[in-house]
């Protein structure tokens, strides 16, 4: 047993009154010790499940962060492109009940060379949804065995990577266990929307559901000197935009952060986000709309395409995001990208 961590953990444990917040020294060497596995595993979920009904500093963010980031695979600068990297910050524990877009988003920016990494793993607790790299295998391409020097190459190929967490952060996907066995998602879930495997200039752009996270997220990222980042209230946790209703955006750049509030309905698009049935179901939509053939995921995949294409500078405004976006689609971009992808590998 460690004594060190037994004593980190007493201090996050001891009660509503009297537990206390680790400092960001005190976060990243809990943090190193559970990846390590010098932590034994009853202190690992007695931590995690603390940590949880504690609820995390924006400091002990920060300090997990810097774990990660010293332990965990990183990527290359990109020698093909001075623009930065957008990293797309995804839920791990997949989809279960909304229609993922965002792989089709990334392909929309790789047509128009903005190089885009993705992140994630198997399906994993608590919901044991549909992954991205379930999505990438799909349609052809699997990223999981790939090496960091091959995931570099494409990058630079084909404007587009993803980084397999069993593959590329063993340390990190040896704790994916515990959310089982805890039954919630720990707070090592945040660390999965803003960890940047990558050792060049960053766009972060990730998705979040509860407010206070948002808040926590901003303090740990100010403290890591990440200075170009969004926040996206969106699908599930994603940064897939809502249908439904107001999507609700921050956008940090240097430092100052700014809300923006986007509604579909403003652009006469479908009131109502897909919902998720059998993945073969999702899977068959997904490939009407890559061949430009009439699906059900069109008008998501045009508002996304929309605001990612704006917020990257890409287009003027949002009308003209849906006209690029729907072009994309319907000339098949999106298609030849995937071929392009396919070719490489």
């Amino acid at each position: 047993m460690s004594a060190e961590f037994r004593e980190l953990l007493k201090k996050i444990g001891s009660g509503a009154h009297t537990h206390k917040d680790l400092t960001r020294e005190e976060a990243y060497e809990a943090t190193e010790m559970m990846l390590r596995g010098i932590a034994t595993p009853a202190q690992i979920g007695a931590f995690l499940i603390a940590h949880r009904i504690k609820r995390p500093t924006g400091e002990e963010l920060a300090g997990m962060l810097d774990a990660y980031m010293d332990l965990g695979s990183k990527l290359s600068p990109l020698t093909a492109t001075n623009q930065p990297l957008t990293i797309l910050g995804i839920p791990y524990d997949g989809r279960s009940r909304s229609a993922p877009i965002s792989p089709i988003t990334a392909l929309m920016l790789a047509c128009c060379d903005v190089p885009v990494l993705m992140h994630g793993g198997a399906r994993m607790p608590t919901k044991y949804g549909i992954t991205l790299a379930e999505i990438w295998q799909y349609l052809g391409i699997d990223f999981t065995l790939l090496s960091l020097t091959q995931i570099e190459d494409l990058l630079n190929q084909t404007n587009l990577g993803f980084l397999y967490l069993p593959t590329h952060f063993p340390l990190a996907h040896s704790l994916v266990k515990y959310r089982d066995e805890i039954g919630k998602r720990p707070p090592l879930a945040t660390l999965e929307l803003i960890w940047q495997p990558y050792l060049g200039n960053t766009k972060l752009i990730a998705g979040y559901v509860h407010p206070p996270t948002e808040n926590m997220v901003r303090r740990a990222l100010e403290l890591r000197g990440i200075k170009s980042f969004t926040m996206i209230k969106g699908l599930e946790g994603s940064g897939d935009l809502k249908l439904s209703q107001t999507t609700i955006i921050g956008v940090n750049s240097e430092d100052n952060y700014q809300y923006l509030k986007l509604n579909s309905h403003e652009f006469n698009l479908s009131h109502h986000d897909v919902s998720l049935g059998s993945d073969a179901e999702y899977y068959q939509e997904l490939t009407k709309l890559i061949n430009g053939e009439k699906s059900s995921l069109f008008d998501s995949a045009i508002w996304n395409g929309a605001f990612y294409l704006w917020h990257s500078a890409l287009t003027k405004d949002l009308a003209t995001g849906i006209d690029l976006s729907k072009s994309l689609l319907s000339s098949g971009q999106i298609r030849e990208k995937i071929a392009q992808i396919k070719s490489f590998l």
